[in-house]
């Protein structure tokens, strides 16, 4: 049967001061009246039915997941102990599902992404359904690059398979080029966006993750074997402490020989960043402006408004995101550096309540 695993888990520290601990950013309504994760759920409710539909997030989010979607029932949020990568939560999820079915295809969706065309992104993901489970294939969605991006991950395709509409066979993974690097591989036209998107049976990834990281495997075999039972918990939070935390890029996606990528033709983005988030925002003489704002002799200006008015004038290349209690002003070059400035206010107890 077919599934979908929203992965809902993470704090959004890029996006401070709008993402908070308490509410990270799954849970920010921004481009509309829903959530990030109430959105990444409709778009997928045509294909999955809403029984089928799971979302792993941190413990400490369960009630927030729970307010936000009442009718997701309680028994689909898995929840970790602690945050150990997305190979670990994805590995969790997938033991837990088989022990629903043990036929489980899983679909799984980041909670921050932005997709426009609904029925080509559907069309798309049915596809890779199609080759995870004819084929038994760890299926990737691929962006066509538009620009250097230093942000993302790079899939190179391969060759070319019979298996529907741009389907190749994953070359090679590439973790966050630098700007150069990114030039370059724009240049080729044989490099795609990672998306972090994925369709695969849970039994073949579990498979690929017992050859590519066989002490991770252990780990899931062992709460897999805890699972209903009266030890589920104390397991589950036993074999987090033992695992090392690695992505599903690096740990298996990169190692396995089962790897195809779908070139999309939907428009994605992935919301991590506020230049990201800029991109939906209106234009206002070539700022990306949302709330309150008036810019003069102004360009390339990201800006969130709240109550106050915000007027910039003479200035360029700068993030200001004005919340109640938090002004952020910054270099819009630095962006991707914002979780480290978090980690310095970690430090400071005199601004641990502004987190």
């Amino acid at each position: 049967m077919l599934y979908a695993l929203i992965l809902a888990g993470g704090k959004g520290t890029r996006l401070f001061p709008l993402s908070r601990a308490k509410n990270p950013k799954q849970f920010l309504k921004i481009v509309n009246d829903k959530s990030f994760l109430q959105n990444t759920i409709d778009r997928i409710i045509p294909l999955v039915d809403k029984k089928n539909i799971y979302v792993v997030t941190n413990e400490e989010y369960i009630d927030k997941v729970q307010e936000e979607l009442l009718d997701i029932d309680k028994e689909n949020i898995f929840a970790e102990p602690e945050n150990k990568e997305t190979a670990t939560c994805i590995g969790f999820s997938a033991v837990k599902l088989l022990k629903r079915d043990p036929d489980a295809t899983m679909i799984i969706l980041p909670s921050d992404h932005y997709i426009e065309n609904k029925k080509l992104f559907l069309d798309t993901v049915s596809q890779a359904v199609q080759i995870a489970e004819k084929k038994r294939g760890l299926v990737t969605m691929g962006i066509k690059p538009t620009r250097p991006e230093t942000g993302y991950g790079y899939i190179e395709m391969g060759e070319k398979v019979n298996l529907g509409t741009a389907t190749f066979k994953v070359e090679r993974f590439l973790e966050k080029p630098n700007i150069e690097v990114t030039k370059d591989l724009i240049l080729k036209g044989t490099y795609l966006w990672n998306s972090g998107i994925f369709v695969w049976r849970a039994d073949v990834f579990l498979r690929e993750m017992q050859k590519y990281l066989p002490k991770m495997y252990k780990c899931m075999l062992s709460m897999y074997q805890s699972l209903n039972t009266k030890w589920e918990e104390e397991t589950v939070k036993e074999q987090y402490e033992i695992i090392d935390g690695i992505s599903v890029d690096f740990g298996i996606m990169q190692k396995t020989r089962k790897a195809y990528v779908i070139k999309c033709e939907f428009f994605w983005d992935d919301i991590g960043t506020f230049t990201a988030l800029g991109r939906l925002f209106k234009n206002f003489d070539g700022n990306n402006v949302k709330g309150n704002a008036v810019l003069q002799s102004s360009e390339n200006c990201t800006v969130f408004g709240n109550d106050k008015l915000i007027v910039m004038f003479g200035v360029k290349d700068l993030i200001v995101i004005n919340c109640k209690d938090v002004l952020l002003i910054m270099d819009k070059n630095k962006d991707q550096e914002l979780k480290y400035l978090v980690d310095i206010l970690k430090n400071k107890s005199n601004f641990q309540k502004y987190l």
